[in-house]
């Protein structure tokens, strides 16, 4: 199956990316702990972050793959390549001003996204200061983002889901440079950031170049197809980007908390998001493609075949990831990041945390492979209003539940918001005869749910034998962690061949590529 390479591409990389990113945040929390310079640096990667998310992984991609793919089909390469650079000149722009405005009028951003710090004059300038240097980052990884679209949609996704890992180099090296110069401010960990955008965009420059769809930058002209572009994207920031748009708020209330509380959620956010960005935006980008193309072609058939292959597979990666993560919150914390300025305690909240994030692992994957039915589709106003309910439900939630459960209680309203935007976006797209369970998924999705809990049995059981090993030396936690992570992976191997969910030899099929 052609949909499971280029899921396999793109996961692939993005593992190797999340690894690098795994190594990052370990040094981070041995150098920077959960303290208030740690606070400060996270809140100033948060816009970056956002930008990224909705550019590279969310309503951008949604709202320029599809258009391109129809310049593709009718016009060829050329026309293809003449609509990427008119939406690319018109985005240099308006991200140029409003990078600009972000600089000027930065004191006031921070007042809106970190509350919580104005009541601490040194912390508070110091995320502005850092926030000022990383705010560049946006313009180039949106950018990037359009070149990443152009790349996936002539079916190239290599390059594009490899440009993370040059992020990550670039944080490890600033971060190995703040121990060897006993640098004790993050301002190199920020201008790491910002560099390694550019760096993210000269690569994928020259990437589109040896594809023959290298862009130039003309005078900007708000064309038909752009103005088309825009008009999609501009609700698909709220539709596909909905959860970070949440975790955006979950932040801005967490800096009300005790000091420390933004750093666990970030920690506890980071490790849910290595199985998030291999599965879910894996998927996500290998669907949307064949599904514009499908739809556009009239074949509803094949596009509701393509849907349930993408969520099958999301679920089956899914599913039991965030069942060990759930279980093995703390022995993983405890083992990895537990040193430093990272101990015990910081551990044990991060891990309360990182239980909460887990629940709505797989709600949050799931919005990630609906939301592009409706993108396809040129839908914007209801993947819009889902995610404003869901960000209202958020809003609410994190209000109510941080008064009991401090930075738990955020990560469990950010899980259940997630859930609902799930269910409802797949709620309305069978009502619209747009999506429907077919046989595959009927028989195989309540499989993968009991091959999880056979798994999650295992766990749970295998922990408990290996509690004495979990709190020892540091090799003996991690060949303990290991010896959980391979017995777990194992169950589960072997209870969804055991049950029919595939077989080997349908593995080996679908990544044998096709005679062109």
């Amino acid at each position: 199956m052609a949909l499971l390479r280029s899921v396999a591409t793109v996961g692939s990389l993005t593992m190797v990316s999340r690894l690098f990113g795994f190594v990052r945040d370990m040094l981070t929390a041995a150098i920077l702990g959960a303290g208030p310079l740690a606070d400060a640096f996270f809140v100033a990667q948060r816009l970056p972050n956002l930008f990224r998310s909705l550019f590279a992984e969310g309503a951008f991609s949604a709202a320029f793959v599809p258009l391109a793919n129809r310049a593709l089909v009718e016009g060829g390469k050329p026309a293809l390549r003449d609509f990427a650079e008119e939406a690319f000149s018109v985005l240099f722009v308006a991200l140029l001003i409003f990078v600009l405005l972000g600089e000027i009028f930065m004191p006031w951003v921070m007042n809106v996204i970190a509350p919580g710090f104005e009541s601490e004059p040194g912390k508070f300038q110091l995320v502005v200061d850092l926030t000022r240097i990383t705010f560049p980052y946006l313009l180039f990884i949106s950018l990037t983002a359009l070149q990443g679209g152009l790349l996936n949609t002539v079916d190239r996704f290599a390059a594009a889901a490899a440009t993370p890992v040059l992020l990550n180099l670039f944080l490890i090296a600033a971060l190995l440079l703040m121990v060897a110069l006993h640098w004790a401010d993050g301002e190199v960990l920020a201008w790491a950031l910002t560099a390694s955008g550019i760096a993210q965009f000269c690569w994928l420059m020259m990437s589109c170049h040896r594809a023959g769809i290298g862009l130039r930058l003309h005078w900007p002209h708000l064309t038909p197809q752009v103005r088309q572009t825009l008009k999609i994207m501009g609700p698909g920031v709220l539709g596909a980007g909905v959860t970070q748009l949440n975790l955006l708020i979950s932040t801005a209330l967490a800096s009300l908390l005790p000091g420390g509380s933004v750093s666990y959620l970030y920690y506890a956010d980071r490790l849910n998001q290595l199985p998030l960005g291999v599965v879910g935006i894996a998927v996500a980008t290998a669907i949307l493609p064949p599904l514009s193309r499908q739809i556009r072609s009239g074949d509803e058939t094949g596009a509701v075949q393509t849907q349930n292959r993408g969520l099958e597979l999301a679920v089956l990666l899914t599913l039991p990831a965030a069942t060990a993560l759930a279980i093995l919150a703390l022995p993983i914390l405890a083992t990895l990041f537990e040193r430093g300025a990272f101990g015990p305690r910081e551990a044990e909240a991060t891990a309360q945390a990182l239980v909460a994030y887990a629940v709505g692992l797989p709600a949050f994957v799931l919005v990630k492979v609906l939301a592009p039915a409706f993108f396809a589709r040129h839908d914007t106003a209801t993947p819009v209003k889902v995610a404003i309910l869901s960000m209202a439900t958020n809003l609410l939630l994190t209000l109510l539940l941080m008064r009991f459960f401090a930075h738990v209680g955020v990560a469990i309203a950010l899980s259940a918001a997630g859930w609902l935007q799930a269910v409802v976006l797949l709620t309305l797209l069978a009502r619209r005869s747009h999506f429907r369970f077919d046989e595959r998924s009927r028989t195989n999705l309540p499989r993968i749910a009991l091959a999880t809990f056979g798994m999650a049995l295992v766990l749970v059981g295998l922990r408990a034998v290996l509690e004495t090993a979990l709190g020892g030396a540091t090799l003996e936690q991690l060949a303990a962690l290991t010896g959980l992570v391979t017995a777990g992976f194992v169950a589960f191997m072997g209870l969804i061949l055991l049950l029919g969910v595939t077989h080997w030899r349908e593995l080996r099929g679908q990544f044998r590529r096709q005679p062109a």
